[in-house]
């Protein structure tokens, strides 16, 4: 693409905040769960009362106990597909405002009904049946199936229901596969009846904690969002890091690492935050492929970033078995350090280009700020029950009720009746493309059950790397390497949920597999994490990048470049996971409080030196050499380890000695020479 390539279809004013307008519109572009049909008239009004439906069934099961799996999760499938096929169109340029639902779309909204009506109707007959499914529930298992791989195409996105379909399509040839990928097949029949009739498919874990877990999370993000928290965040971030060197870059990394609480999209993260913050970068002065990327990148951190991580962490607890503090707490350094790799490349890149912060007319005063600091107690509050022991599900509802309550507080942020409604019927909206994704991705782990692809995929990646070479160390890198390139592809273009759950599935076996040659096992909820990160990275690498291509609709970048430039960015993402693997305490897993603090300023201090290696800057401008010595301190410095901490630090003294000495020196001279 044209570096001169802007989103012109959408008048974008490269030093204005986007409108709402125009936001929606950019989301609708490169985020599938936002291409929807905006209703009007009684179809309208009937998705209206849906989505409201939607919400209050979820909030009193969540208050008052959930039906038996079955029924829980079929009522909650059948809301989400009913709406999904009434809401979003079967092309994307279909979308424009309509009064009707199209026939075809009738149709499949009644065989969503019918399907989804199946198990609460026929519940007592089908947990006693034993043997085969009949010839009518072959039909509606079929139905199911095709309703759910459409759907997920419509409100996620065409990667993850090709991925789906092949998988089933491997379930049916097993007999045909190649050497070990080969397996006795199953038939049609044995594929519907594991994929509608059983909780190893379509009504799996995946659906079970979408209808639980994650819409009460979603749901609570919605009633924040009613209370004005997106714009208070902005205005925090301004407040704290305004003024700095670089300071709209670090305001756009504080305001999406506090956006990623409430987002579950890196893309919708990139937009509204993006919207507001890459303007204000390119008017101080950083180039358009840099303002795009420092968006992307700190919007798609979001969703590594504790509590809620995208809601990949409640998905988490059920797929490794950990308890969710332990995999919050995990997920800590990494985010900080992620973070701390944005914010320090930002800096070094502004000091390199002379950019300074905003001026003080732009900066709110910090007595504004604080009047709403109370918006913030909601967020504290969820992490405090969840530590106490609080369950998921009863967090989440005394989340939403404090949200509420402290909205009252001012008459700006309060949540009258109608800003209430607006947070059920957006809160039921947002999960539509969770329900889908999570219900297709039970297709997939179904298969992998079914069939055991993913140990089989595991054993080869580790055969792979044992031909190689015969080291189990390198074998071990080797691995994680192929896994991480599995994880990178399989996560293009799936939002967080999906994308998890499909790379612990396929991706994650080679990790555990390794477990059987190495002297020490590598932690299961390492593993976990490792391509939970990978596959979210996805979202910011080329070639599709989805976070990087929305920013650029803002920025007026060219892509590729923005995308390259995020990963520079990220590139935390891209080590801290081997070395967490390697040394789990980076995890925090069986370590002490001052191991923990060691290795935080360890870790930081080698991310000032990659940043000053990646930037090329540091105090002064450094040369190849300096840049390379640089990066590969910073890489001991992470590496938790006696021997690498000890030389790391003792090269990164010399070089912050020399750096800063060097500085001076140049300012001398500057002061000496005399002004023309």
């Amino acid at each position: 693409m044209n570096e001169s390539n802007k989103e012109k279809d959408l008048n974008v004013n490269e030093t204005e905040a986007l409108s709402e307008e125009q936001q929606a519109e950019l989301l609708k572009k490169y985020d599938a769960e936002s291409n929807t049909r905006e209703m009007k008239g009684i179809t309208g009004t009937i998705v209206f009362i849906l989505l409201l439906s939607f919400s209050i069934f979820q909030l009193y099961t969540g208050a008052f106990g959930q039906y038996t799996a079955y029924i829980q999760r079929t009522v909650h499938l059948g809301f989400a597909l009913t709406l999904i096929f009434m809401l979003y169109p079967a092309r994307k340029s279909k979308v424009h405002t309509h009064n009707k639902v199209p026939w075809y779309d009738v149709i499949l909204v009644l065989l969503a009904i019918i399907v989804s009506a199946y198990w609460p109707i026929f519940y007592e007959t089908l947990v006693q049946q034993i043997g085969t499914i009949t010839n009518v529930q072959l039909v509606i298992g079929s139905i199911a199936i095709l309703l759910v791989l459409e759907a997920a195409r419509r409100a996620v996105g065409l990667p993850i229901t090709v991925i789906a379909i092949l998988f089933l399509l491997y379930a049916y040839f097993g007999p045909y596969m190649p050497g070990s990928f080969g397996h006795r097949g199953l038939t049609i029949s044995q594929i519907v009846d594991s994929m509608f009739f059983t909780t190893e498919g379509i009504l799996g874990t995946p659906l079970q904690v979408s209808s639980t877990y994650i819409f009460l999370f979603l749901l609570f993000g919605s009633f924040l969002v009613q209370t004005g928290v997106g714009n208070y965040f902005n205005d925090l971030a301004i407040t704290i890091a305004g003024k700095r060197v670089g300071g709209p870059a670090k305001v756009a990394i504080f305001s999406s690492a506090l956006q990623g609480t409430i987002s579950g999209s890196s893309v919708a993260n990139t937009v509204t935050s993006g919207s507001y913050t890459i303007p204000m970068m390119k008017r101080l002065g950083y180039h358009r492929n840099f303002a795009g990327a420092v968006e992307a990148a700190a919007s798609t951190g979001g969703q590594i970033m504790p509590p809620i991580m995208g809601a990949a962490a409640f998905l988490m607890i059920e797929f490794a078995g950990v308890p969710y503090w332990e995999i919050a707490k995990a997920a800590l350094i990494p985010a900080i350090l992620y973070f701390s790799g944005i914010w320090i490349m930002t800096h070094f890149e502004a000091k390199k280009q002379g950019l300074l912060g905003l001026p003080k007319d732009q900066i709110p005063k910090v007595k504004v700020v604080l009047k709403k600091i109370h918006l913030l107690f909601p967020i504290v509050l969820i992490v405090y029950l969840l530590f106490q022991g609080f369950s998921i599900e009863r967090t989440a509802l005394l989340g939403i009720l404090s949200t509420i309550l402290v909205s009252m507080i001012l008459k700006e942020t309060r949540i009258n009746l109608a800003k209430f409604i607006t947070a059920l019927t957006s809160g039921a909206r947002t999960a539509l493309g969770v329900a889908s994704a999570t219900a297709t991705a039970g297709i997939i782990v179904g298969v992998v059950t079914k069939t055991g692809l993913g140990l089989k995929m595991g054993n080869s990646l580790v055969s792979i790397a044992g031909n190689i070479s015969t080291n189990i160390q390198m074998q071990l890198l080797l691995t994680l390497f192929f896994t991480m390139i599995t994880s990178i592809i399989i996560g293009m273009g799936s939002p967080t949920t999906a994308n998890y759950i499909i790379t612990s599935t396929i991706a994650l076996p080679a990790i555990i597999a390794m477990n059987d040659l190495l002297p020490v096992a590598i932690p299961v909820l390492a593993a976990h994490m490792f391509v939970f990160y990978f596959g979210i990275v996805a979202d910011i690498t080329p070639p599709v990048a989805l976070a990087a291509f929305a920013a650029t609709g803002i920025s007026g970048g060219a892509p590729i470049r923005t995308g390259f430039n995020a990963s520079k960015l990220a590139i935390a993402a891209f080590i801290i996971p081997y070395m967490f693997v390697l040394e789990p305490a980076l995890l925090m897993i069986d370590t002490n409080a001052f191991e923990i603090l060691l290795i935080l300023i360890t870790a930081i201090a080698g991310m000032i030196a990659i940043g000053a290696g990646l930037i090329g800057y540091w105090y002064t401008k450094l040369n190849v050499i300096t840049r390379i010595i640089a990066t590969i301190t910073g890489l001991s410095l992470i590496y938790p380890g006696g021997t690498t901490d000890i030389i790391g630090f003792i090269v990164f003294i010399v070089m912050l000695g020399l750096q800063i000495r060097k500085d001076k020196q140049e300012k001398t001279l500057n002061q000496a020479e005399p002004s023309v």
